[in-house]
C-alpha cells in the first residue's frame, strides 16, 4: 500500500524535516532493492541462457542505481483516501513489496501533471519539493480541492506568470545549465504530459518552438512507452535520432536518469553508413539526390534489372527433358513483381515457383514426384543459370553506380542537371552523404529492412525526403514521436509542412492513430529573447505564430554594436563566464579558428562543439559554429555576427532561419555582438 497519512509536524521546518527522513528511507529502500538483484544468481540452465540472464540482472541492477545529485521523489500527492503517493523518477518498494515511490509513469502518477480544481482526478493536495544536490530544501503545497491556499517553505504564488503560479516549479524550468539537458519530470506540463502519455501505436508529430521542450518530451514519451509497453519494446527497440552528436551527447543524459539504458542514440548518417563519405556533392546536387522523386527513379532501375521471358526453361534429369514454356514463365515473373515483395525476396521464390512448374509437368506424364524432387529441381544447376539470366543479383553499390554513371535527366529548376559520373568502379567509388542516403533506399528495395516497436526524430523539419524515407521505414510497423519546428529549418531541402514530411515517413496526417501536435508555451527561453528573435518570423515562416514565453524571468538582452566583432565576442564571453552557468559562443562556422585562438589569447577556457564528436562539456565556454547550435542550449549565449551567420547560408530565407535558431539558445541571457548592420528586423532597436 502507499504510504498511509499522518499527523503533520506542527511547522513547516519539521515537516521538511520529516520528508527528507523520508527520503533517506526510500533511498536505503532502493540499495536493498539493488543489492538483492545483485546477489541473484544468473543460472539459465545452458550457457546461452545463464549469459542473457545475466545481462538481464546487470542491466536492472544499474537501473537501480541512485544518483545522490538528485532525489528518489520531487511530488507527493494526498488523495481522497487514506493514502499519500510520493511521485519519482522510477519505482521503489519495502521489503514487503509495498510502494514507496510510484513511478512516474505509473498510471496513478498521471494526477500529478495533470489535476486541477476543474478535474482533481480524486487529489486533495499537489505538494512539489524544491531539491539541491540531492537534498530537499523546500516545499510548496497546491489544495485541489477543499478550499484554496498554500503553505510550506516556499508557497506557491498566483499571478506570477509561471506554470501553476508555482514558485518551486519556475525555479527548477531556470536553473542554470550545465552539462547534459536534464530530465524534465519534475516540471512535465499538462499538454505535454499528453503527448508522453500517448498509446504506442500512435504517431505524434510536435511543433514546437524554441524552449516549449519538444526534445525533452520526446525522450520521455520514449520512457513512458518503455515502461508502459516492456515486453514489446524490449523485443522490437527504440531508437532515438538526432540531427549531430553534439545534440545527443546533449540529450544523452536523459533517459539514463529515468532507468532507462538500452536505447540507442544516432544521428542520419550514422544510419544509413553503408560506407564512407569521400565526396562532397554541390548544394544543387545534394538538393537533386535527396528528392522524393529519387525513390521512384532507383525502384525502376532496380526492377528493370528482371528480363523478359523469351526462351523456354528446359529442365534434363535422368533420360527425360522436362520444358516449361517462356509464356508459363513470364505468368510467374510477372506473379511474383505483383506481390509487393522485395527484389531479392521475390528473386529467392523463382526457383521454387520455376520447380513447381516443372513437378506439374511431370505429373501430367503420370510421374508422381515428391516435394524433395521439387527441391531438387529447385537447385538444379540449370534452374539456377535460367533464374540468373532472367533475375540477377543485385548489390546496391552496383545499381547506385549505374544510376550515377548512365546520364540520367532530372528536372531541376527548370532545367536538366546531371550529376557527376563516377570515377571507379562500384567497391571504391567515393560515396557522398546524399549517395549513402540512396545506397540506403536501394538496400530497402533489394531487401527489407527490419522495423522498430518506436522511432524518436528530433529537428525532422530538416531532412531531406530521401532522409525521411531512411528513417520511416526503420518504422515501418511501429510509431514515430516527430519533433521539429518549421520556423527552424536551416537546410535547402527544409519541410514545407508537416503533412508532407510525414508522408514520407509513412505516415499519413489525419489517419488514425497520427496527429499534430503544437507547443507554443516557451518554458526555455525568456520573454526577451524570444520576443527579439520573433522578429524574424514573419519574413522566413510567415503565418506560423510567435511562441509565448511563460518564463517569471524576463531574462537578459544585450545588442552591442563594435568595432571588431571577434574581440567584442571574447569580451562578452568573458564577462558571462563570470556568471553561473554554461556559456555558448555563437559564431559563423568560418570564424571558429579565429574566435577560439582570441579566446585562448584571453585566457578563457573553452571547448569547441563540432558537431561530429561527442565532447564531455566540463568547461563552462563552449564555442559553437552556428551550424551546430541547433537543439543546445546554455545559460548565457552570445552570438557573434549575425549578419555573417545569415549570409552563409545559400539564400535569405535559410540565413534567417538559422539566425532565429542561434538566437534563441540561450536560457538566461543574451548578447548580440555585431561590426556590421543587423539583418532588417534585427535592426530596429540597440
Amino acid at each position: 500500500m502507499p504510504s498511509p497519512r499522518h499527523t503533520p509536524p506542527s511547522s513547516p521546518a519539521s515537516e521538511l524535516a520529516a520528508e527528507q527522513a523520508y527520503l533517506q528511507r526510500a533511498r536505503a529502500e532502493l540499495a536493498r532493492m539493488r543489492e538483492h538483484t545483485l546477489s541473484l544468481q544468473a543460472d539459465g540452465g545452458d550457457a546461452v541462457a545463464g549469459e542473457v540472464l545475466a545481462h538481464t540482472l546487470w542491466l536492472r541492477a544499474r537501473a537501480l542505481q541512485d544518483d545522490p545529485r538528485t532525489t528518489l521523489f520531487f511530488g507527493r500527492l494526498d488523495t481522497d483516501t487514506p493514502e499519500r503517493l510520493y511521485i519519482g523518477r522510477r519505482h521503489v518498494t519495502d521489503g514487503d513489496g509495498d510502494p514507496v515511490v510510484l513511478d512516474w509513469r505509473a498510471g496513478v502518477s498521471t494526477a500529478f501533471y495533470r489535476a486541477s480544481p476543474a478535474e482533481p482526478m480524486g487529489v486533495v493536495r499537489r505538494r512539489r519539493f524544491g531539491v539541491e544536490q540531492g537534498q530537499l530544501t523546500a516545499f510548496e503545497d497546491e489544495l485541489i480541492t477543499g478550499g484554496e491556499g498554500a503553505d510550506g517553505e516556499g508557497a506557491d504564488g498566483e499571478g506570477d506568470g509561471t506554470p501553476g503560479g508555482s514558485e518551486i516549479l519556475a525555479r527548477e524550468i531556470e536553473r542554470p545549465r550545465i552539462g547534459p539537458m536534464r530530465d524534465i519530470v519534475a516540471t512535465i506540463q499538462p499538454e505535454q504530459d499528453e503527448i508522453v502519455r500517448a498509446d504506442v501505436s500512435t504517431t505524434i508529430c510536435v511543433q514546437g518552438a524554441p524552449g516549449t521542450g519538444k526534445t525533452a518530451v520526446g525522450l520521455h514519451r520514449a520512457a513512458w512507452l518503455l515502461y508502459a509497453y516492456r515486453d514489446r519494446l524490449s523485443r522490437t527497440g527504440v531508437l532515438v535520432v538526432g540531427p549531430n552528436r553534439a545534440f545527443l551527447e546533449h540529450v544523452g543524459a536523459v533517459l539514463p536518469s529515468l532507468g532507462e539504458i538500452t536505447v540507442r542514440h544516432t544521428t542520419v548518417e550514422e544510419l544509413v553508413a553503408h560506407g564512407q563519405v569521400r565526396a562532397v556533392d554541390p548544394p544543387a546536387i545534394a538538393r537533386l539526390k535527396g528528392e522524393a522523386r529519387m525513390a521512384e527513379v532507383l525502384r525502376t532501375v532496380v526492377w528493370s534489372h528482371v528480363r523478359p521471358a523469351t526462351e523456354a526453361l528446359v529442365v534434363p534429369r535422368g533420360a527425360r527433358r522436362w520444358r516449361v514454356p517462356a509464356y508459363e514463365v513470364q505468368d510467374i515473373l510477372d506473379e511474383l513483381r505483383g506481390r509487393g515483395v522485395r527484389y531479392a525476396a521475390a528473386r529467392a521464390m523463382l526457383p521454387h515457383r520455376l520447380a513447381h512448374a516443372v513437378l506439374v509437368a511431370m505429373e501430367r506424364a503420370g510421374d508422381a514426384p515428391d516435394d524433395a524432387v521439387q527441391d531438387s529441381v529447385a537447385r538444379s544447376a540449370p534452374v539456377r543459370a535460367y533464374v540468373k539470366a532472367l533475375w540477377p543479383e543485385l548489390k546496391p553499390q552496383a545499381v547506385l553506380h549505374r544510376v550515377l554513371s548512365s546520364g540520367e535527366r532530372l528536372a531541376v529548376d527548370q532545367r536538366d542537371m546531371v550529376w557527376d559520373t563516377p570515377s571507379r568502379a562500384p567497391g571504391s567509388a567515393r560515396w557522398s552523404a546524399a549517395d549513402l542516403v540512396l545506397l540506403d533506399e536501394l538496400t530497402d528495395l533489394l531487401g527489407r529492412t527490419p522495423s522498430l516497436g518506436h522511432v524518436v526524430l528530433d529537428e525532422a523539419q530538416d531532412l531531406s525526403p530521401m532522409q525521411l524515407r531512411a528513417v520511416g521505414r526503420r518504422a515501418s510497423t511501429g510509431s514515430l514521436t516527430v519533433l521539429g519546428d518549421i520556423a527552424q529549418g536551416t537546410t535547402p531541402w527544409a519541410t514545407g509542412s508537416w503533412e508532407e514530411s510525414l508522408a514520407h515517413l509513412g505516415k499519413d496526417l489525419g489517419a488514425d492513430g497520427v496527429h499534430l501536435e503544437v507547443l507554443d508555451r516557451g518554458f526555455r527561453v525568456p520573454a526577451t529573447v524570444i520576443e527579439y528573435a520573433a522578429r524574424l518570423l514573419p519574413l522566413m515562416a510567415p503565418g506560423l505564430g510567435a511562441p509565448r514565453s511563460v518564463r517569471s524571468h524576463p531574462g537578459r538582452l544585450d545588442v552591442l554594436g563594435v568595432d571588431d566583432a571577434v574581440a567584442g565576442a571574447v569580451d562578452a564571453a568573458a564577462r558571462a563566464a563570470r556568471q553561473e552557468g554554461s556559456v555558448g559562443v555563437i559564431v559563423p562556422d568560418a570564424w571558429v579558428p579565429d574566435v577560439g585562438a582570441a579566446l585562448t589569447a584571453a585566457g578563457v577556457e573553452h571547448e569547441v562543439l563540432d558537431g561530429e564528436h561527442a565532447e564531455e562539456r566540463i568547461l563552462p565556454v563552449h564555442l559553437v559554429p552556428a551550424t551546430v547550435a541547433k537543439g543546445l542550449e546554455f545559460d548565457q549565449v552570445v552570438v557573434v555576427e549575425p549578419a555573417a551567420i545569415a549570409a552563409a547560408e545559400p539564400d535569405t530565407r535559410s540565413g534567417l532561419r538559422r539566425l532565429y535558431v542561434v538566437l534563441t539558445r540561450a536560457v538566461s541571457g543574451l548578447t548580440v555582438v555585431h561590426a556590421e548592420p543587423l539583418p532588417g528586423p534585427l535592426a530596429g532597436e540597440e
